[in-house]
């Protein structure tokens, strides 16, 4: 069996994917690759990690021959937030990465390459709720600019080269076990820890602000089912996939149901903008129908598992 290479294995959902997909495939096949964040000692204990910088294709390549990588999860990037702040590395980030996981993925003729695009790919001038899986995209952010040149480039390398790339457009990722980070709705994790920690919460968007949102299982699951699904059945290389959709008063009264006690107050700065300019729901009936698309939590199920798990860390 050839192995798997994670880049950005260090970030929110790298960190989780690479110990979903070595509890699933064994330890010593997933190859965890980072550069912007430090590993945690437990990490770098739970199978082989490299330091990679994805701008440097030769170190990629070498990386992936060395390994005898087959597959190839691209999460290396720069999220919208962060990409506001300096839109000039979150294009060299997130451009050119991507392009030299291609690159590599082309000319090592590897298996797949699979990748995380954004709902940041849409603009205002689509449908807010229910957006389908292809309309018009115009996205007013540099994240969101640099994940519709990834998508169209990936989409160009398969009709040109039949390289097997694939991505999901993921929500707001929600998760328990690493910090966000930089994202717009970087609030939806936030808050939960200020909740556990006994902390009132300044929200950086409107109560009235709704996002689609995801917990990180399922997110994992987007991925991996992705990876996995039959190329023969596949119409489209790039997914909408929906999971729930709530605003930010709702995510607080959600908390208050597990804590009564929790206070959150509104003061929306730059990041309303950027998230007034994206879906409130998505139409992901592409995935469902060529996949078999389908997730497992709700608000409801998700803030319970979410506190429970911060309250066992907090106890610690």
């Amino acid at each position: 069996m050839n192995r798997i290479l994670v880049t950005g294995a260090v970030g929110q959902i790298g960190t989780e994917l690479v110990q979903a997909l070595r509890m699933k495939y064994g330890r010593d096949q997933v190859i965890a690759a980072g550069h912007a964040r430090e590993p945690t000692t437990d990490f770098r204990e739970s199978g082989p990690f490299q330091y990679l910088d994805v701008l440097d294709q030769e170190q990629l390549a070498k990386t992936v021959v060395d390994n005898q990588v087959d597959t190839i999860y691209h999460m290396a990037s720069i999220l919208s937030a962060v990409g506001e702040l300096n839109p000039q590395l979150c294009y060299e980030v997130n451009m050119r990465g991507f392009y030299n996981a291609l690159e590599v993925t082309r000319k090592h003729k590897l298996r797949h390459l699979v990748a995380a695009s954004s709902i940041a790919v849409f603009g205002s001038d689509v449908p807010r709720d229910n957006t389908p899986n292809d309309t018009v995209l115009l996205p007013t952010t540099m994240y969101g600019v640099t994940k519709v040149c990834c998508e169209l480039l990936g989409n160009y390398y398969f009709r040109k080269f039949g390289v097997d790339n694939r991505s999901v457009r993921l929500p707001g990722i929600i998760s328990s076990e690493t910090l966000p980070g930089g994202g717009t709705t970087d609030y939806s994790v936030e808050i939960y820890y200020a909740a556990v920690e006994g902390r009132r919460y300044t929200c950086f968007v409107r109560e009235d602000t709704v996002l689609p949102m995801m917990y990180m299982p399922d997110a994992i699951k987007a991925l991996m089912d992705l990876a996995e699904a039959d190329g023969t059945q596949l119409k489209h290389r790039v997914f909408n996939v929906n999971s729930m959709s709530f605003s930010a008063g709702q995510l607080a009264k959600s908390i208050r149901t597990v804590i009564p006690e929790f206070q959150c107050e509104y003061k929306p700065d730059y990041r309303q903008a950027i998230a007034d300019s994206w879906p409130r729901s998505l139409d992901d009936s592409a995935a469902r129908e060529e996949w078999g698309w389908n997730p497992t939590y709700d608000l409801s199920r998700m803030t319970k598992d979410m506190i429970q798990r911060l309250q066992r860390r907090l106890r610690k």
